[in-house]
């Protein structure tokens, strides 16, 4: 049985009988889906990033740094970078702190920028919500996917001699604080009922700040659910297409969301017939290769670096996009 079969009848209840709209018409199908994908989304979001807040608090950011930099991996260190970008709950714009970070720890651009990569396109409230809406499969498919482009982009701009590409004055950030000593982790032991609390708080006030693109994702996916014609999307992202994800990441560009706010209109696109895999494409477009992104990388990168992370990312999806539209046609 579905867990959030409750919540659906909570919907049903809510749209037909306390508001008392038609079935199956354009307000009523809108209306019952942003109900029940919101309550949804925030159970998932709430749940999840309460658990992510204690991983995170024994495995912070300072003992990754210092793991990956007094090792010699052997490549490895892009699948370490790449799945810690999985357990970090920040779009594209709010990892560049850490990018920094780790440049400034040691840490090899190519590495760096593995996590850069795979941070917005999956993080641990995107996993869930993906569990919830298209199942366990998919769902470990679309995280090694993720991993994968960064692993592979990390890798590929890594081998590329780019370093120089670095803004001027972040090289004097990064060679300053090369000089200095790393964080260190204080391994001092708190109360556990106050961790507890701690954690709780965490979580919430993520979740707060998440909600609000949730919310405005939803409603989108609403209106294309509700309102949109189910030819529509077939017209233009149409099954078979070559072009047709090509197409979704270049529409995807101008607009900017995290992975948990453009998931519930990449569900409504699935819905109205587009195929898995150019909806994918769009959702990590939009999160990967947003202009609003290049303008702030921009303050970090000098225009060939710029240029060589987006073609990679780029093609990257793409690709991506192509095999799900071929393992996972719908």
């Amino acid at each position: 049985m579905d867990p959030f079969f409750p919540v659906q009848k909570l919907a049903d209840y809510l749209t037909y009988s306390v508001l008392n709209l038609a079935p199956k018409t354009h307000l009523s199908l809108a209306l019952n889906f942003f109900i029940y994908d919101s309550i949804k989304i925030f159970i998932l979001l709430l749940v999840i990033n309460y658990l992510m807040a204690i991983i995170r608090y024994y495995i912070p950011t300072e003992k990754i740094r210092d793991f990956l930099t007094k090792r010699r991996w052997y490549g490895f260190d892009y699948f370490l970078a790449s799945a810690f970008g999985v357990i970090t709950p920040f779009c594209s714009c709010s990892s560049i702190p850490l990018f920094i970070g780790f440049l400034s720890a040691g840490i090899p651009l190519g590495v760096t920028l593995a996590f850069l990569i795979t941070s917005p396109l999956v993080n641990e409230a995107s996993i869930a919500i993906f569990i919830g809406l298209f199942g366990l499969k998919i769902t470990l498919t679309y995280v090694l996917a993720g991993v994968f482009i960064g692993m592979v982009g990390g890798f590929v701009l890594g081998k590329m001699g780019l370093e120089e590409e670095i803004d001027e004055a972040l090289k004097k950030v990064i060679a300053s604080s090369k000089n200095k000593k790393l964080n260190t982790f204080s391994e001092k032991k708190e109360n556990f009922f106050k961790l507890l609390d701690k954690f709780w708080n965490e979580g919430w006030d993520l979740t707060k700040k998440i909600f609000v693109y949730v919310l405005i994702g939803v409603g989108l996916g609403a209106l294309i659910h509700g309102f949109v014609p189910m030819g529509f999307f077939e017209k233009y992202l149409k099954n078979g297409s070559f072009w047709s994800v090509p197409l979704a990441v270049i529409l995807a560009v101008p607009l900017y969301s995290n992975a948990v706010g453009v998931i519930p209109i990449m569900q409504a696109l699935v819905s109205k017939g587009v195929p898995f895999g150019t909806a994918l494409s769009f959702m990590m477009a939009t999160v990967g290769l947003s202009l609003p992104e290049a303008l702030i990388l921009k303050r970090a990168m000098k225009t060939k670096l710029l240029v060589s992370f987006f073609t990679v990312v780029t093609l990257g999806i793409i690709l991506i996009g192509w095999f799900f539209n071929f393992f996972f046609l719908t």
